[in-house]
């Protein structure tokens, strides 16, 4: 575990690097043509003429809610590129460009090569730079906005086949972490239906909503048919997803800490949580007045604190002997540090470039943890089932002797008959009565007793097969079922008995104690009953044993006719 925490930590310093430190080393300068009511001609913008009007880009007031101006693109240093060059175009959705070189005295038009869908519900624009423009040459962007919310866009050099091939690679990392996080939830619900366990709904409600806020972060999702309708809702089709996500994430881990019965009020302050995401994530509406920034701010910091509390009180349960929030703690502290280091990038800059963390590091932490939350699951289920299981075999058993009691015996021969019965087989029952079993508790005390009764119930399974049951009738009786056994295969098992009862020698309560035993048989094919009645005929046999000097077996007579 504490290598886990280490690696996670790592991971987690690593990601937190500002995005703009990788960003920089592209060095690609803009400057802006602010709009106007007087549209210039492209002819005097990309010829140039028109150069001592730009100003820089990123420090002119406003300029991410404009509408219609032009961007001078002027590569510093380019990298050398191998392959067909590219200008790759990072926008947010509602805005387009055209992009456009001044060559021989005439404006040439970049074709637009592929759009890809990026993180943060962006695109990126691919655009071929033509033959006789070369990588570092000014290009000019014709940006016309359809939208009236924040724009943001950003510029890279890059070859067609590693752009194309990177924007394939990321497609599909997407569409695959979507696919399983449905495939798991989907299971999990069906798996709900059968054993009607609330932790599979929340299971299944926390991993679609993982999986539909994966989709539109990564802007694969506004582009999948049954998913595009999100595209006018922007940044809520992820925002929302994620913070009812935490919100069940609340109470899946109280449920599976079994927090409950261990922990009443750390219980109620999930519960708590769970609210406090439901109103930040109803908080979200705050984008149109433009307080979204405020809101998600304080949704990644509630994150923040949220996770490492969950964490504290997953390991206190663990600790406490709950393997399936150690499950659920080994796969929050994957997921989580990958949730945190994309919360803490949003807070410490509002860069939307392409990054690793969030199209392979946090789907792939998303898929992980669902596993592992699926096996913490599948462990309560065990110990659940466990713990139901003994609670079956205590409420079944005899706690002296540990054979069956007296209810869960006649059970037992009831289904014996039953399906002796139906398959055309006879069976037989052997009562046993320990002889002098009063005097035994008058003359060395009843531990002694239940020394006697214990110490006889391995000779007698020692001559049973696997298919019989021996049973605790009454104090010092007991009841073996022999099934598929007549009256003549029941005389052997029950000399062999007696003799095994008459070795045993008990110790330790003065001087040794030695036992015999008299036993009562009864078969169904020489008297025609079964059930209870025929248990009737084995008890009264073995009174006629005790009569006839005991340390014997006596065979109920045929009934009369």
């Amino acid at each position: 575990m504490r290598a886990l925490l280490a690696a996670g930590f790592l991971i987690w310093l690593g990601s937190v690097i500002p995005e703009w430190a990788v960003a920089a080393d592209l060095g690609i300068r803009l400057r802006a043509l602010p709009p106007s009511d007087a549209a210039p001609p492209p002819q005097a913008v990309v010829s140039g003429s028109l150069d001592d009007k730009l100003q820089p880009f990123s420090k002119t007031p406003g300029h991410t809610r404009w509408r219609d101006y032009w961007l001078k693109v002027m590569p510093q240093d380019p990298p050398e590129v191998n392959g067909i060059p590219v200008v790759v175009m990072n926008t947010t959705r509602g805005l387009h460009a055209d992009l456009m070189a001044y060559e021989n005295g005439a404006i040439v038009a970049l074709p637009l090569a592929a759009t890809l869908s990026g993180f943060l519900g962006t695109r990126d624009n691919v655009f071929i730079l033509p033959n006789g423009v070369a990588p570092g040459q000014p290009l000019y962007a014709h940006v016309v906005s359809s939208s009236n919310e924040e724009q943001f866009l950003s510029f890279s050099l890059a070859a067609l086949d590693g752009t194309l091939m990177q924007g394939a690679e990321r497609a599909r990392m997407i569409a695959l972490t979507f696919g399983a996080l449905m495939a798991v939830s989907m299971a999990a619900l069906l798996i709900w239906f059968v054993l009607k366990d609330p932790l599979f709904i929340l299971y299944a409600t926390m991993f679609v909503l993982q999986a539909l806020y994966v989709a539109y972060l990564s802007g694969q999702g506004f582009d999948w048919p049954w998913l595009s309708f999100a595209i006018p809702i922007g940044s809520l089709a992820w925002n929302v997803p994620i913070g009812l996500s935490g919100a069940v994430a609340c109470l899946f881990a109280r449920e599976i800490a079994d927090l409950r019965h261990s922990s009443p009020r750390v219980y109620v302050i999930f519960g708590w949580f769970g609210v406090a995401f439901i109103a930040i994530t109803a908080a979200n509406a705050a984008k149109f007045v433009g307080l979204e920034g405020a809101v998600n701010d304080i949704g990644n910091v509630m994150f923040v604190v949220v996770s490492i509390f969950t964490v504290i009180v997953c390991s206190l349960a663990w600790r406490r002997g709950n393997r399936a929030a150690g499950w659920f703690l080994v796969a929050w502290c994957l997921l989580e540090g990958f949730t945190i280091a994309a919360a803490v990038r949003f807070l410490m800059t509002s860069s939307v470039d392409s990054d690793a963390l969030y199209y392979y590091g946090l789907p792939l932490s998303m898929v992980a943890a669902s596993i592992l939350i699926a096996l913490g699951v599948a462990d309560r289920l065990r110990a659940q089932r466990a713990a139901l299981s003994e609670a079956e075999r205590r409420a079944q058993t005899d706690p002296l002797t540990g054979v069956l009691n007296r209810r869960s015996l006649i059970e037992r021969l009831d289904a014996a008959c039953a399906r002796a019965r139906a398959r055309g087989l006879p069976i037989a029952l052997l009562f046993i009565d320990l002889d002098h079993f009063k005097q035994i508790n008058d003359t060395f005390g009843h531990q002694a007793g239940d020394a006697c009764l214990r110490a006889i119930i391995d000779p007698i399974h020692a001559e049973l097969r696997q298919s019989d049951v021996i049973g605790r009738y009454g104090g010092e009786e007991f009841v073996v079922i022999l099934s598929s056994a007549d009256a003549a295969a029941a005389v052997p098992v029950a000399q062999r008995i007696l003799e095994r009862v008459a070795g045993v020698r008990v110790d330790g309560f003065g001087m040794p104690i030695t036992l015999t035993c008299s036993i009562g048989i009864a078969a169904s094919d020489t008297l025609g009953i079964w059930g209870e009645p025929l248990l009737a005929q084995a008890d009264a046999a073995v009174y006629v044993a005790k009569r006839s000097g005991r340390n014997q077996f006596h065979m109920a007579p045929p009934l009369a006719a």
